[in-house]
């Protein structure tokens, strides 16, 4: 990404046959200074644009004043209004406490990523329009890393809003990208900046001098992508020790050079077998460039007709007296360009060309995900390159060539997508070979790339052939063609940003970079279902220290401080969380937060908080949400203002604590009703009952067989076995997992539940994203917003369980935690959020750095399988190895939730078994087969029925 200034001066050389000038950054306009521009507009020129601090030389200035201007232009023409100066009244903030993202830059390369973070992150999404407006500080107990403090910037908001920003103390950044266009001296500067810094950083100049060595990218996707590159000649000279190693690629011939002078022969002989050799396939003519970082953008692009040797290897003898080591010339083959209608014969007039360039992303996880296409189109014989043609849609471009039947389009889009993520995981993967001083910094990575790539034929196929990577041109070009849309206020809602997953990996990082180190006191380990807290933790930098009532838990390992207390006893939960204050003064703990998500714990936790000075919703909260039939009877008494009210989504029930009050209730609460624990949770002991016998015969078994933790641990019976009953409610269930900070909702995630196999209500099957429309999804998300606001949840990951009937939500109860199950592991997976680390940034009392409107990548249908059930199946074709082999092919997903396979009348699910797809019917479909040949649906399990209501 970076562009680093020349090392040599301009050099003259042979005309060619054809020169055409390859795509750089703006000219300067002379003696360093930036050109002339377009610029006309009526926006004021009396910002203040100084730094104070930090003085700038005139050329300086003029490049500051240019970008300026330029950020004008860019923002007038997308029909957005003028940046506003705020400057004189400095900004303040909370240093270390916020997410920062800044991007130092040319504002037309970086609108779209602007824009987007100003969506996505509100008044977080920093440009720096010079480099005197940062400045790298020592990071204390970082040996050789600094932190980079941002003290002057123009901030985004949703709407396209701006200002012109003073901070005071400068903002720390979280997330720092520095661009393409800095102008002559600041490429070295922003390279500098971006080196070794505390804070993850989306390039660097280490990573940009192998993604602009042609030579070595076209390899390294060849190789290790699979993609399609032009056949290439190549000649080196001291070759890097990258291109040392590794096999041949084919259509790729590497010649080692032991000098630069007396190449004569061989160099002759080798453009001779390569212009007759059958990798050129088509091709008519040849280029001929240099291949290093050192020539990106500041050559010409020299064409030749495959006829003329002697003209050839005289270029590429002129050009090896250039070469440095580690630097190449290149003789490639020029793509030919598909003949569309294809097949077919080709349309009267001149031949056209398409230029695709796709811009893709690296998501959760590190996997590849193509995010935007973008094309132009232009005539055979005037070779496209950026900002040469306006930028079209890949089913527009090629209609213009005649190619419009959309299965066919529909079947280049997906060369395209496999092509461009190859390229961007074959990147990763080298990066992950690196050391930190290989790649400019510890936490330097590859966030986005750009490929550009040639249409033509192959084997009778259209084929998308890889010409080079190009990170701010491809993000420029789709950014132009958003623009179209945004101008004419006519983009359509399905079409996402090509920034989009861009900035949601800036956020994740972000919150990485907020959270590590962070000292945090967990109560209550959970069981072989919450295992992926440890391996987060280690990822994250999370310094655990835990409270776990078994002393010999296997994360008692796992964690900083191990303290051995028993935390069952929940009517003690007051006395407890003292005991529990003094033991951490006395071990002098400094603890940045204290959370847990394990039910029974909840309030001990609120407790805790309350005793040690920490964030979190006040125990009286969490005690209201803990005892389900005072949550409910609580939310009823809710009338409001404002409207709607809490009190439109409770359902009437009554306390059980006697047989006493079972006669009493079932006069109260209309039948058929559910019959559930005060304080249970998974579902144990849940009952639909039809009349008064069923109600007092469910309330004697539970009293009698569930009286204590020893009876069923970890459903909540430390607080006693008291019950309720409440309306039995017609309708769809769905859970939202809701993130609320200070009051606020943050993010919402909806699924589907299948129904259960009544009268229980154990849990059977589940899909997400929610298959509802946008309102209904709406109405549930702010019913159980509500409700936790109603109770006073105001901070905190919240799980709440709801039934969508004919008159909207009906709460079913609200779990004051991160959702159990499988479903944070879906959240992360379709969404890129990770509601545990949500959960320990509120306990830190940060603000989770969460997209503001999350995208689903795909959809997931799971369904549950229980012991009782599936016996066995999961001990034979369907064994926790088998799956598990299943889950780590991709083909399917595994979430374990009980350690020990043992049937019994109040069981939980043992497992989830889900599958993937890119829409909600394939996933079913995906599910329902897997389910049939691994003999988890059968008569008395039907799997069809369980998943009928996701349509």
């Amino acid at each position: 990404m970076l562009s680093l200034d020349p090392l040599g001066p301009a050099w003259d050389c042979p005309l060619a046959s054809k020169d055409l000038e390859e795509e750089e950054g703006p000219r300067g306009g002379g003696a360093g200074l930036p050109p002339p521009g377009c610029f006309s507009g009526s926006w004021r020129h009396d910002v203040g644009l100084d730094c104070k601090g930090s003085l700038e030389g005139a050329e300086a200035r003029a490049w500051t004043v240019y970008h300026y201007s330029l950020l004008q232009s860019c923002l007038q023409q997308a029909g957005l209004p003028e940046t506003q100066d705020r400057s004189q009244v400095p900004r303040t903030g909370c240093p270390g406490a916020e997410v920062t993202l800044c991007i130092l830059g040319s504002p037309g390369t970086f609108l779209s990523v602007l824009l987007e973070g100003g969506v996505q992150s509100p008044g977080n999404m920093l440009l720096c329009l010079s480099p005197a407006w940062l400045m790298k500080v020592p990071a204390p107990g970082q040996p050789g890393e600094s932190a980079l403090l941002v003290s002057k910037a123009v901030s985004f908001y949703p709407g396209g809003l701006t200002f012109l920003d003073d901070f005071v103390p400068p903002r720390r950044a979280t997330y720092f990208l520095a661009g393409l266009g800095l102008g002559p001296g600041r490429g070295r500067e922003a390279a500098e900046l971006a080196r070794d810094l505390t804070c993850p950083t989306g390039a660097s100049a280490e990573l940009a001098r192998l993604l602009e060595d042609r030579l070595l990218t076209r390899r390294l996707l060849a190789q290790q992508g699979g993609v399609a590159v032009p056949a290439t000649l190549a000649f080196t000279y001291k070759p890097p020790a990258l291109l040392r190693v590794g096999d041949a690629s084919p259509g790729l011939r590497l010649v080692e050079l032991s000098g630069k002078e007396g190449q004569e022969t061989l160099v002759k002989e080798e453009v001779e077998a390569f212009l007759h050799s059958e990798a050129l396939g088509d091709a008519l003519q040849v280029a001929v460039k240099l291949s290093g970082w050192r020539w990106r953008g500041r050559q010409a692009l020299r064409l030749y007709s495959r006829k003329e040797l002697g003209t050839v290897v005289d270029m590429v003898l002129a050009l090896l007296e250039k070469l440095e080591e580690e630097e190449s010339v290149l003789v490639e083959a020029v793509c030919p360009p598909a003949r569309l209608p294809f097949p077919g014969s080709p349309p009267p007039g001149p031949e056209l060309a398409v230029r695709i360039c796709a811009v893709v992303c690296r998501t959760q996880g590190d996997r590849p995900l193509l995010s935007k296409v973008v094309c132009s189109v232009g005539r055979e014989d005037r070779p496209l390159r950026h900002r040469s043609s306006l930028p079209q849609t890949l089913e527009v471009a090629l209609a213009r060539c005649g190619l419009g039947e959309a299965t066919q389009v529909a079947v280049v889009r997906r060369r395209v997508k496999a092509a461009a993520e190859a390229a961007l995981a074959a990147v990763l993967a080298l990066e992950a070979g690196l050391s930190a001083e290989q790649r400019g910094g510890r936490r330097a990575r590859t966030d986005f790339l750009g490929v550009d790539f040639a249409l033509t034929v192959a084997d009778r196929a259209l084929t998308p052939v890889a010409l080079e990577l190009n990170g701010g041109l491809c993000l420029e070009a789709c950014g132009a063609l958003e623009g179209l849309w945004a101008a004419q206020r006519s983009q359509p809602a399905a079409r996402e940003a090509a920034a989009a997953p861009l900035v949601e990996t800036m956020l994740r990082r972000s919150a990485h970079c907020l959270m590590e180190g962070k000292q945090l006191l967990l109560i209550g380990a959970g069981g072989v279902s919450k295992k992926f807290v440890w391996e987060a933790a280690r990822d994250y930098g999370l310094k655990l220290h835990l409270v776990e009532s078994d002393p010999n838990h296997f994360a008692s390992q796992l964690v900083q401080t191990f303290i051995h207390f028993d935390v069952t006893e929940h009517r003690r939960d007051e006395e407890n969380a003292r005991l529990l204050a003094e033991l951490v003064r006395a071990r002098g703990l400094q603890l940045d937060g204290c959370f847990s998500y394990w039910d029974d714990c909840l309030v001990l936790t609120a407790l805790l908080c309350q005793e040690l000075g920490l964030p979190c919703s006040p125990p009286a909260a969490m005690r209201l949400a803990k005892q389900k039939s005072c949550t409910q009877l609580h939310l009823l008494r809710c009338h409001g203002p404002p409207w709607p009210a809490p009190s439109l989504h409770a359902v009437p029930c009554c306390p059980l604590e006697s047989e006493a009050d079972v006669e009493r209730a079932v006069h109260q609460v209309p039948l058929p009703g559910v019959m559930k624990l005060e304080f249970g949770a998974g579902a144990v002991g849940v009952r639909l009952v039809e009349d008064a016998p069923q109600c007092h015969e469910h309330f004697s078994r539970i009293t009698r067989d569930l009286q204590g933790e020893a009876d069923h641990p970890g459903i909540g019976l430390g607080w006693g076995n008291a019950m309720l009953l409440m309306e039995f409610i017609e309708g769809t269930e769905h859970d939202v997992d809701l993130v609320v900070y200070g009051g606020r909702l943050l993010a919402a995630f909806v699924s589907d539940n299948g129904p259960t196999r009544l009268p229980g209500f154990t849990e059977t099957a589940a899909c997400m994203p929610t298959g509802l429309a946008p309102e209904q999804e709406a109405q549930l998300v702010q019913a159980a917003f509500r409700c936790c606001l109603g109770c006073g949840l105001l901070d905190g990951v919240f799980n709440v369980e709801l039934k969508l009937t004919r008159a909207g939500p009906k709460l079913i109860e609200i779990n004051p935690r991160m959702g159990g199950f499988y479903l944070r592991d879906w959240i992360l997976e379709l969404y890129g959020v990770d509601l545990l680390l949500a959960a320990a940034m509120v306990a830190c009392g940060l603000r989770p750095a969460l997209p503001s409107h999350p995208r689903a990548r795909g959809h997931l249908v799971g369904v549950m399988c229980l012991a009782s059930q599936h016996l066995q199946t999961l001990s034979s074709t369907a064994s926790r190895e088998t799956l598990q082999a299943l889950h780590d092919q991709g083909l399917l997903r595994f979430n374990l939730l009980e350690e020990v396979l043992v049937p019994g009348d109040y069981e939980e699910p043992y497992c989830s078994v889900a599958c993937a797809g890119p829409s909600l019917a394939e996933a079913r479909l995906r599910l329902l087969g897997l389910c049939q040949g691994l003999g988890i649906d059968g008569p008395h399990y039907p799997v069809a029925h369980f998943l009928s209501h996701f349509k």
